[in-house]
């Protein structure tokens, strides 16, 4: 008898998204190994081949909640059907009390899980951006640091359908154009550093997981305080949602969210390719030229000359880009505008001039 159907359906996806660490760290070792072939020269007496390194360290991040803990019991049984390492981080944000402890208890089950190394990792969460931003920058700082300190050759993360559907409403709400709506992203981070295997599965997968294996999981206290936004979104909106709308509301974000990356991706590649041919030949953006370009184009060349020039990009909302594109196509002899990061833009002479102020 095989096992329980949520069992199996997160034991998949984890494997899934293993085949594709190992493919892409065999590709990466294969492309360094040629290149130190070539600078050792080709003369009869070549250098060997490196030898090739340990098998790649795949990490889970793990809260101690009932999807981490989920996808924490996967990778450690597919890692030991594959050439993978498996270990673990959980990060203590210091935000309730008795954090510490059961950063300890979560170290202690995934050890008895075998993953190997563990570690538990203390954070100092700032007030920048709010509470819930705040701690998710302290959160990839520490999890980007264990990281590199393991060598790690990517970071597994427990994001449900359920928390992409939660994300896409979010950025719908903040009006921040076709990007905030296309979620999160399968692989993300340097080098795709981060992967979430169950962004196809619904968050009661993993507890059903949880509870069929007698995995002992936390639910944090935050989840359900409706203080943080997202916790009156999960209770409140899209209950809401779902009562008004019929079920299906979830499935139906989450498809949203990958055709607005696949459209999102494209554009961008648009607006990478548009950026060269808008620009004279000392570099300066022209605005005739940026004038005949798609909105959706022109915006995203505008953004990304804005960050480039000291913006910061969290910083930097739709209606800031809409303000510089108005001196693209609404020039009535208007004044710089101030942007995010002491970064102004100014029109002079046919030219758009994006600099420090």
């Amino acid at each position: 008898m095989g096992p329980h159907p949520a069992v199996a359906a997160i034991r998949l996806a984890v494997r899934r998204v293993l085949h594709d660490v190992v493919t892409d760290y065999n590709r990466h070792t294969e492309q360094v190994g040629r290149a130190e072939f070539a600078e050792a020269g080709a003369g009869p007496r070549r250098a060997a081949l490196p030898e090739r390194p340990d098998t790649p360290l795949v990490l889970v991040a793990c809260s101690g909640g009932a999807d981490s803990m989920a996808l924490a019991s996967a990778l450690a049984f597919e890692s030991r059907k594959l050439p993978v390492r498996a270990g673990g981080i959980t990060v203590d944000h210091n935000l309730q009390p008795g954090s510490g402890l059961r950063a300890t208890e979560v170290v202690t089950r995934l050890a008895e899980m075998q993953l190997d190394p563990v570690e538990a990792v203390a954070v100092h969460v700032g007030r920048d951006g709010g509470p819930e931003a705040a701690a998710r920058e302290a959160r990839y700082t520490a999890l980007d640091a264990a990281a590199e300190r393991h060598g790690a050759a990517a970071v597994l993360l427990g994001h449900t359908r359920d928390d992409q559907a939660e994300t896409v409403l979010l950025g719908l709400a903040r009006g921040s154009g076709i990007r905030s709506l296309s979620g999160m992203a399968a692989a993300s981070g340097p080098a795709g550093r981060y992967r979430r295997p169950f962004l196809q599965l619904d968050r009661q997968t993993a507890r059903k997981a949880c509870l069929v294996q007698s995995i002992p999981v936390w639910d944090d206290p935050h989840n359900v305080d409706p203080a943080y936004t997202r916790s009156r979104l999960r209770h409140e909106g899209l209950p809401a949602l779902e009562k008004a709308l019929g079920k299906g509301v979830v499935e139906a974000l989450a498809r949203t969210a990958q055709l607005s990356r696949d459209d999102a991706d494209a554009l961008d590649t648009w607006a990478a390719e548009a950026d060269r041919s808008v620009r004279d030949d000392d570099g300066r953006l022209e605005c005739a030229k940026l004038s005949v370009l798609p909105p959706a184009v022109r915006r995203r060349v505008l953004r990304r000359a804005v960050i480039d020039a000291g913006s910061p990009a969290g910083s930097l909302f739709a209606r800031h880009i809409e303000e510089v594109d108005r001196l693209i196509t609404g020039w009535r002899g208007q004044g710089a505008i101030n942007l995010p990061g002491r970064v102004e833009a100014l029109r002079q002479g046919g030219r758009l001039v994006i600099r420090q102020s």
